[in-house]
């Protein structure tokens, strides 16, 4: 069945590679981008199917004014897929008070402002589909992606609340974590803290290890996002490539592990 699909970060990367599929198969896109001109191609392709909008998501009325115009032009927006996002670099001790907040404007109050802009228009049609795009560091974390991972550990958090939240309403919610793909994640689209040299070494061995890196091919998501919009039961959680998959098991089996090792002083402190 031909879907209207709201799709936001879609002018490069993964959120591209999701649009074109969308559209190849007969949806109806609605995609948003900082910048028009980077999805002129598609546009001239696809111009019945396909609405390019303008959108900067840390706008709150911008978000608001773009789902509108989406659910005027296309009459429903069946899947919402939260994609638009920046990884930020950089110690704890090296961020910016501003460089936090950016992070959180973007990562977190943005996918939140749309979230609350389409839930109205899904809740009417007793129907609908919320994919948050969260990442595989929204489960463990790394080194000098501190504040990156906080992003996503919180759009895991409220995403999870979200989802039992809407499920009355006929509202399906789930969160997508990719692990590391062949994008501009960690190149144009990535930002940097001003570096201290005492922690050179992390940066040093964090680069070694994302050379021995098994990224993944980025248009090899398509399928499965595919898979997960026509689902009749899509899952709370999806992992996007092996590595992650490797990576989630393993972190859980290790905290499993400590939380046995010390429940009885966990069951202690319950004081009855």
């Amino acid at each position: 069945m031909k879907k209207t699909i709201f799709i936001t970060g879609a002018s490069r990367g993964l959120g591209k590679i999701w649009t074109e599929a969308f559209l190849k198969r007969g949806d109806n896109v609605v995609a948003t981008v900082r910048n028009t001109e980077s999805l002129k191609d598609l546009a001239s392709e696809y111009q019945q199917n396909l609405l390019v909008l303008q959108l900067d998501v840390t706008d709150k009325k911008a978000s608001f004014e773009a789902v509108s115009k989406a659910k005027s032009h296309f009459g429903a927006i069946d899947v919402l897929i939260n994609n638009a996002g920046y990884g930020h670099f950089g110690a704890i001790e090296e961020l910016e008070e501003q460089e936090i907040r950016a992070q959180f404007e973007t990562n977190v109050l943005g996918l939140i402002w749309v979230t609350q802009a389409v839930i109205p228009i899904m809740r009417e049609q007793k129907s609908g589909h919320i994919i948050q795009v969260s990442s595989v560091l929204g489960v463990i974390a790394l080194p000098t992606l501190g504040i990156y991972s906080a992003s996503k550990f919180a759009v895991e958090g409220l995403t999870e609340s979200l989802a039992a939240e809407v499920a009355g309403f006929g509202i399906k919610v789930t969160l997508v974590e990719p692990n590391g793909y062949e994008t501009d994640f960690g190149v144009s689209s990535a930002v940097q803290s001003k570096s201290l040299p005492q922690y050179d070494a992390v940066k040093t061995a964090l680069q070694e290890g994302n050379k021995k890196e098994d990224y993944g091919v980025p248009e090899a998501t398509s399928e499965a996002v595919l898979k997960l919009v026509d689902a009749e039961n899509p899952p709370l959680r999806l992992l996007l490539g092996k590595a992650g998959v490797q990576w989630t098991k393993y972190a859980y089996a290790e905290r499993l592990k400590t939380w046995e090792e010390w429940q009885d002083v966990s069951e202690a402190a319950h004081g009855k």
